[in-house]
């Protein structure tokens, strides 16, 4: 097959384009310079771009012989931003990222889908239209939601990435999550002399630490709910008047989420009657909705897959639960699967500056290549397989999107 075959004699171009974006790795809605490169890299191949979309966002579009006119859209997708470097506690590391790091791997599944972008560009002889999606802000930004919002993805018929990972893995177990900032308002005493005139807003927020203690005991084995303290006062002599924490709220499914957020809600307002304090519970835009995989669209994957020696199956692995990515809520917008690719040893877990190592490695590289041949097969399949085309379809329903998806 033409496509796959030329995908291997740029490998040393693809290979340097890696390099430069795991070097300069770029935080969530600030990966100007990412863009710059991606934008640039189409625009050379003669793809046309949009940018924007209310985000750093890039999309090319690679139309075939009919112009975009049957409706075979695929889309393609790569996340571009990078961790910061609080999630890390190694100080060699932290010198030699400067704060930030490619943790995640996004440098790799970009690269990835610039090399199937570049030989798609190459080979325009077939019925469909490629959308190169280049998505910021996954780590906790929401950029796919956003896009979405914007219309960015009107015309896609089905949609797949495949992110580097430490095993081949057809399914990501991805749960729902949403992010809620919580504040304490008591008032401010001396503590030695008067502290029957403060109210603490420092117990306010342990208090409602232990009551989501107390709750996790009596949520799904499924469910996540984990917090930190943000700021618990200034001085120890005086009475905390205001305090602040951070807390993640995760359950298997969109839907699921909605009565847990109520009741962390309440043992986090329950603290605060308790100790006369007010609380303020912030509950941040774009939750994270769960993947609803596309079976048919999976098989066809997990077969183009094989031919490299890549082995899975539909089954979720144990252990590989409990993660949150906003291609979940593309996964309710337009059929969707999000397989992961093994760039490192089995056991090197993501988000971790060892991952950050492995996934510039050469291993690594072989594993950017196949992932743009298993795109480019599987893309050449919803194109020429009517029947996938009607399967996939099938599975999906009728599109109807949840509440908080969009």
């Amino acid at each position: 097959m033409k496509i796959i075959d030329s995908i291997l004699t740029d490998a040393a171009s693809i290979a340097a384009i890696r390099k430069d974006i795991h070097a300069h790795p770029e935080l969530c809605f600030k990966e100007e310079r990412t863009a710059d490169v991606v934008a640039k890299q189409l625009t050379d191949w003669g793809i046309p771009i949009h940018r924007g979309m209310g985000t750093t966002g890039v999309i090319g579009i690679v139309h075939g012989r009919d112009g975009g006119a049957c409706g075979r859209g695929v889309g393609l997708r790569a996340d571009i931003d990078a961790l910061p470097m609080q999630e890390f506690n190694t100080f060699a590391h932290a010198s030699k990222h400067a704060g930030k790091m490619h943790a995640c791997g996004h440098d790799g599944h970009t690269a990835m889908l610039l090399a199937a972008a570049k030989h798609f560009s190459k080979h325009r002889d077939f019925d469909g239209t490629v959308y190169l999606i280049f998505q910021p802000a996954e780590e906790g930004g929401g950029g796919k939601i956003m896009m979405a919002r914007k219309g960015a993805f009107d015309g896609v018929t089905a949609s797949m990435m495949i992110h580097p990972a430490d095993t081949e893995l057809a399914r990501m177990n991805a749960i729902a999550i949403q992010h809620c900032l919580v504040r304490y308002v008591g008032e401010a005493a001396h503590a030695a002399v008067s502290p029957h005139k403060g109210r603490n807003a420092l117990d306010a927020a342990v208090l409602g630490y232990m009551n989501i203690a107390a709750l996790r005991q009596h949520i799904l084995p499924t469910e996540r709910i984990h917090g930190i303290f943000l700021n618990g006062g200034e001085k120890p002599n005086i009475v905390p008047r205001e305090s602040t924490m951070d807390w993640y709220v995760r359950s298997d499914t969109i839907k699921s989420l909605q009565p847990l957020k109520k009741r962390v809600a309440s043992c986090l307002e329950g603290s605060a009657v308790a100790t006369g304090c007010q609380a303020e519970l912030d509950w941040q835009p774009n939750p994270y909705a769960d993947i609803v995989d596309n079976m048919p669209l999976l098989s066809a994957y997990i077969s183009n897959a094989a031919q490299f020696g890549r082995m899975m199956t539909t089954d979720f692995l144990p252990g590989t639960g409990g993660g949150s990515t906003d291609m979940g809520n593309i996964s309710y917008v337009t059929p969707s699967i999000h397989p992961m690719i093994a760039v490192s040893p089995k056991g090197v877990s993501l988000h971790t500056p060892d991952f950050a190592d492995y996934a510039i490695g050469e291993p690594a590289m072989k594993a950017i290549l196949d992932g743009a041949k298993i795109m480019a097969m599987t893309t050449i399949d919803m194109w020429t397989n009517e029947a996938l085309r009607a399967e996939v379809a099938a599975a999906f329903g009728d599109g109807a999107i949840p509440e908080d998806v969009l």
